[in-house]
């Protein structure tokens, strides 16, 4: 069994022991200790770090196991390493941060069932290896969630469609609103801290810059934020309030919209977000997203509960009829109505619902456009290699070919085909080829492939070229 040493800076941090495939020797070995630096591996003598998961700022995280549960329960170790650029004072600052995360998660966490559970906070000290003095290490551990960040789901797609990015947004807002009802507040709201398990569930992680809405004892903001996606009063070092969570919660959702940096998104010369025309949604949605995101905190919505009102389709009131007269009975003439000399108001205007939001195709990723382009490419170049050599004269396979490959290329536009489908139809059509390689021009079956391998590269380079293009009009039209 593999373990992973947690001191910062340890040259070899793999450490391999064989003994401890054994699961009577595992469960009951006192202690191990890394090979290069002699750190304690096994942290209060309970959790086995077992591999980096990543670093941030101010700490580490490690995936580890409980060896004290039936199941060698799957965690996450967080360890507190402060870069070594800061004061006395920044240090300090971060280390009152680490330890409010491990007392948000206690009271949130182990209390809500899409915010990560804690498990144990504690130090450790041990001896130095660069000095005769003591190194003092602080730990988190808490639940393990099997799954993506919404940053890796979104390099994996490109963009998220209308419907992906709602699902996050309305999951996101229940979890808020817990965080919000319990005084509290995130502040750091990004993809990457919003997590999707295997199970399909949606959680919120990172809850190291957490700050109380109330009962504290300054206006002003730790400096801690995410470029980008913290709105200004939170980078001007300002009091931050429930909409701060939603500008930032809004921004995260036309990054996974777009599939573009926030940046990319933010006019700085005229100090407004453009990010509608490069994507198509309901104009109801972005209506919504374009309020969370105005620079006032004031103008925003001032609470999970209106955002979701706002989201709510809105249903139109229906009319009951008047009840039947019936054939016996005369119709008792209403009473007279007095004549007011004030003058009547007029009629309240009346609203008509907004129309449904309309559901718009996924737009293709660059990957998939490459993928579609070489797929054209190929079979185009195999079917007009096999049809002008069948369809005599040349002029009507060559006509008959330009049909098939529209039809094709039309398919992939309305997704009809794709991914597997354009493997699976260009394997048939080879196959087909070399079965009846007898009737073509280039009766060499290699120099067919090469001929449609390079009609397939050319039309990667075309769609390319295409795709640069539109990127950098669509960036300054």
């Amino acid at each position: 069994m593999d373990l992973y040493c947690t001191r910062p800076g340890c040259l070899r941090p793999q450490n391999s022991f064989a003994d401890l495939d054994n699961t009577q020797v595992l469960k009951t070995v006192p202690q191990k200790y890394c090979t290069t630096c002699g750190m304690s591996l096994i942290l209060l003598g309970r959790y086995l770090p077992l591999k980096l998961l990543g670093k941030g700022g101010f700490g580490a995280a490690f995936l580890a196991r409980d060896r004290y549960t039936p199941a060698m329960r799957q965690c996450v170790v967080k360890q507190f390493q402060p870069s070594g650029d800061l004061s006395a004072d920044q240090i300090e600052v971060a280390k009152n941060l680490f330890e409010r995360e491990a007392e948000v998660l206690e009271q949130l966490g182990n209390n809500h069932p899409q915010i990560p559970d804690l498990f144990a906070f504690f130090s450790l000290t041990v001896p130095s290896r660069t000095s005769n003095k003591q190194d003092e290490f602080f730990y988190l551990v808490q639940e393990f969630i099997d799954g993506q960040n919404m940053e890796e789901e979104l390099a994996q797609k490109g963009q998220l469609s209308q419907d992906e990015v709602v699902e996050v947004l309305v999951e996101v807002l229940k979890i808020l609103r817990f965080v919000h009802d319990n005084h509290s507040i995130h502040r750091d709201i990004k993809p990457s801290n919003i997590m999707r398990h295997r199970n399909s569930r949606i959680y919120l992680l990172d809850f190291g810059a957490v700050k109380k809405a109330a009962g504290a004892t300054s206006k002003s903001s730790t400096g801690i934020y995410s470029t980008g996606y913290a709105p200004p009063e939170q980078t001007s070092g300002g009091q931050v309030y429930p909409a701060t969570d939603l500008y930032a919660l809004a921004v995260t959702c036309i990054h996974l919209l777009t599939g573009k940096e926030p940046g990319d998104l933010f006019d700085s010369y005229s100090n407004s977000w453009n990010w509608r025309s490069q994507v198509t949604l309901s104009d109801h949605l972005a209506d919504v997203l374009d309020r969370m995101l105005l620079a006032t905190p004031s103008q925003r919505f001032q609470s999970v509960a209106e955002v979701t009102a706002a989201l709510a389709p809105r249903a139109t009131p229906s009319v009951s009829p008047p009840p039947p007269v019936s054939p016996g009975t005369a119709a008792t003439p209403p009473p007279p109505v007095p004549v007011s000399t004030s003058p009547t108001p007029p009629p309240p205007p009346v609203v008509s619902p907004p129309a449904p939001p309309s559901m718009t195709r996924p737009r293709f990723s660059t990957l998939e456009l490459l993928g579609g382009a070489a797929f054209t490419g190929f079979e185009g170049g195999l079917i007009a290699i096999a049809l002008t050599s069948l369809l005599q004269p040349i002029w009507l396979g060559a006509g008959v070919s330009l049909l098939v490959l529209s039809v094709l290329v039309w398919a992939q536009s309305r997704r009809v085909i794709e991914k597997v489908d354009l493997v699976i139809i260009t394997g048939i059509t080879l196959g087909l080829m070399y079965l009846l390689r007898g009737f073509w021009t280039l009766t060499f079956f290699p120099n067919i492939l090469i001929v449609v391998t390079f009609a397939g590269l050319i039309a990667i380079a075309v769609a390319a070229l295409f795709r640069l293009v539109y990127t950098l009009l669509s960036r300054f039209l």
